[in-house]
């Protein structure tokens, strides 16, 4: 029989951009009665995606939080955004859900979208269905999309319907248990039919599949298939339902969102097959509360207009009341998101999706208890690597701090954002997960924050350096109307090894410097090195201090650094000074089919590579090692996707410098002298 639950579950509905979650989201809530009518996704007027962001691309660009009850029992209900770039969101909310309903298109060609998505989801032991969408367009077989399915998940994929077919058109279902054939009726309940002879016989050997997989996990299921006896259909969902909820089976249902087809199937599925939310807490390793207390985990922070700083968690055990104290700080209101809405609430119960407002000192992922956030080996993913940059500078120079402070907001609100100011470049960089992805940050800076920027392309960090050496003799002599200025030196210049940096000596002797005037030189010729003779920043390369002169009045630490600047200006672009590019090591991670491409990918970016070979913990993905130009990073991200279906990433770090010659080095010298003009 299934679980009995009387708290709130919660679903979580991933799956990548177009797959149609968001419809289904609206689905549910029109079967349940959480909504009068059902909005179509693109009108303006769907229960989700209410941000200015998200109607302007007619797509999720943040989780959409639901709830709704479904023949009594509470649900909760999490709709993520589809678009790769915004798979943050996708993970975390997945990290405190019951169980996940992976939307699927009914083309098989597209079943290696979901692979990034069901790896994660296997590893996780998170219990899970696939929900194939848009089955009212399906022209594929759906033995063909199985396998193309079961290709990218490590679990075995268990098909709970076969489709009826009316021509070209899915008209309905048999489901496999039961063995009853329903006709889809437009957002309305199905209707029971009797079973068409033209599918009995793939019925017969659909369910036959599904009750061999699941005598995987049950041996005296495994005997009565062996003595050719029937089991009950009660047996079946038994045993569907603990292999779901110990994550050994992904049922795999058929509907179509828009229509509201197989939507009231997938809710019945839900209720008597998810796990409570006891099952998700201990997956997640939360441990007990005490006596009194309570324990929540923290998935997502919004910032939102009028409530400010809202912190959407899930409550795993105890009670939370409106006026309850956290860590010392009062909460400020007890609210529950829905949509682009918000509710109060008096009291929280375990299960319980809900918002602290306020409470400026939580941030996502945090394990939440009366004492504030603690310390917990809770197994959180670590935030999203960043793959793309951009350097933003405000239009208004006045809302440089208001911008700092906004940009620090949004990276609360997303984990895979970051920003930083560039050592080398001394640019603003925001980076995250795509070209879009960035793209709404910084419309975000502007819808909410009040803060408009100017973006472009980072700049790489070219250095430069001599190849030949040099002696030089400066000097530096002012005569003022009181003490004037005297410094006279030699230096002898000479490069170094790659990566060696900057080195200064002194063999000054019978004090023909000072020794407190010393340091001032090597100041002098550092001031110069931030920009040689090309334009960027001097590396490898040492100054050897030999010789030189001093007046007793006029010579001071100002006259000798400017003779150490003196000398280098003078001596490097005799030096035969060259252009560095900066060369990154990068792992490229692709599904093995894609491999080739990648090679080409490479090549064509001036890249060097140095091999391949299985990506760890990844069936059927390797990872291709190369030496690429940091410049040529820029939008690896955004061709590598249109490869890979959208599943190809990369890591990347510094490795070293290497001369750039030719037309190349011409381009960025020039580029470098016209932002300087």
């Amino acid at each position: 029989m299934a679980e009995q639950v009387s708290t709130t579950r919660c679903a979580v509905l991933v799956g990548p951009y177009t797959s149609g979650k968001t419809s289904l989201l609206e689905a549910m809530l029109f079967a349940t009665g959480a909504v009068p009518r059902k909005s179509k996704v693109g009108d303006g007027a769907s229960f989700g995606d209410a941000s200015p962001e998200a109607r302007a691309r007619q797509m999720s660009t943040e989780p959409n939080l639901a709830h709704f009850e479904y023949l009594g029992d509470p649900w909760a209900v999490v709709d993520c955004p589809g678009s790769v770039e915004l798979a943050q969101d996708a993970i975390n909310a997945l990290m405190v859900a019951d169980i996940a309903v992976v939307v699927a298109e009914a083309e098989p060609d597209k079943a290696v979208t979901l692979s990034p998505l069901l790896k994660f989801l296997d590893d996780r032991r998170i219990p899970h269905v696939i929900f194939v969408n848009k089955m009212d367009r399906a022209s594929a077989r759906i033995r063909d999309l199985l396998a193309a399915l079961q290709a990218v998940s490590s679990r075995p994929l268990l098909l709970r319907q076969v489709p009826i077919r009316e021509g070209d058109s899915v008209t309905g279902f048999v489901d496999l248990v039961s063995e009853r054939a329903w006709r889809y009726q437009p957002s309305q309940a199905s209707a029971l039919i009797e079973m068409p002879d033209t599918v009995r016989e793939r019925e017969s050997e659909a369910r036959r599949e599904m009750m061999e997989s699941l005598a995987d996990f049950d041996d005296a299921l495994l005997e009565q298939l062996l003595e050719d006896k029937e089991p009950p259909p009660e047996a079946l969902y038994q045993e569907i339902t603990k292999d779901l909820q110990d994550d050994l089976i992904v049922p795999v249902l058929l509907g179509a969102a828009e229509s509201s087809h197989g939507v009231r199937r997938l809710l019945k599925a839900l209720r008597h097959e998810a796990p409570s939310h006891e099952r998700a807490a201990e997956r997640l390793g939360v441990p007990a509360a005490g006596n009194g207390g309570f324990v929540a985990s923290v998935f997502k922070t919004f910032h939102l207009a009028h409530t400010g700083k809202v912190s959407a968690a899930r409550l795993w055990h105890g009670s939370i009341k409106e006026n309850a104290t956290i860590g010392g700080e009062r909460l400020s209101g007890l609210v529950r998101l829905k949509g682009g809405s918000q509710e109060k609430l008096s009291e929280a119960a375990p299960g319980d999706l809900l918002g602290l407002a306020r409470m400026d000192k939580l941030s996502t992922g945090d394990l939440v208890t009366e004492k504030g956030a603690v310390t917990a080996e809770l197994l959180w993913p670590e935030p999203l690597t960043p793959v793309y940059s951009l350097a933003l500078q405000p239009e208004n120079r006045q809302d440089e701090v208001k911008l700092t402070a906004s940009l620090t907001r949004l990276c609360e609100e997303d984990p895979s954002l970051s920003f930083r100011h560039d050592p080398d470049t001394h640019e603003l960089l925001l980076s995250g997960q795509g070209e879009i992805h960035l793209q709404i940050a910084v419309e975000r800076l502007r819808n909410r924050f009040n803060v408009a920027v100017i973006t472009h392309p980072p700049t790489p960090a070219y250095k430069e350096t001599i190849r030949k050496g040099a002696d030089q003799h400066a000097r530096f002599k002012r005569q003022t109307g009181g003490h004037g200025q005297f410094a006279d030196i030699k230096v002898k210049i000479d490069p170094l090894p790659r990566g060696e940096g900057f080195r200064f000596h002194d063999k000054v002797v019978g004090g023909a410097v000072p020794r407190n005037y010393i340091p001032a030189v090597e100041v002098g010729i550092k001031e110069y090195l931030s920009r040689g003779p090309l334009g960027f920043p001097v590396v490898d390369l040492e100054v050897t201090l030999l010789d030189g002169q001093h007046h007793a009045v006029d010579s001071s630490d100002m006259a000798f650094k400017t003779a150490g600047r003196q000398a280098m200006t003078e001596a490097l672009p005799a030096c035969d000074p060259v252009l560095l590019e900066p060369i990154c090591k990068v792992s490229i991670f692709v599904p093995q089919e894609q491999t080739n491409r990648v090679h080409g990918l490479i090549s064509g970016r001036r890249g060097q590579i140095l091999g391949f070979d299985a990506r760890p913990g990844w069936p059927g993905w390797d990872e291709v090692q190369a030496h690429m130009p940091q410049s040529e990073l820029r939008d690896l991200i955004i061709e590598l996707r249109s490869l890979t279906l959208g599943v190809g990433s990369y890591s990347a770090k510094f490795h070293h410098l290497q001369e750039l010659h030719g037309r190349e080095a011409d381009k960025v010298v020039e580029a470098g002298r016209q932002s300087s003009a």
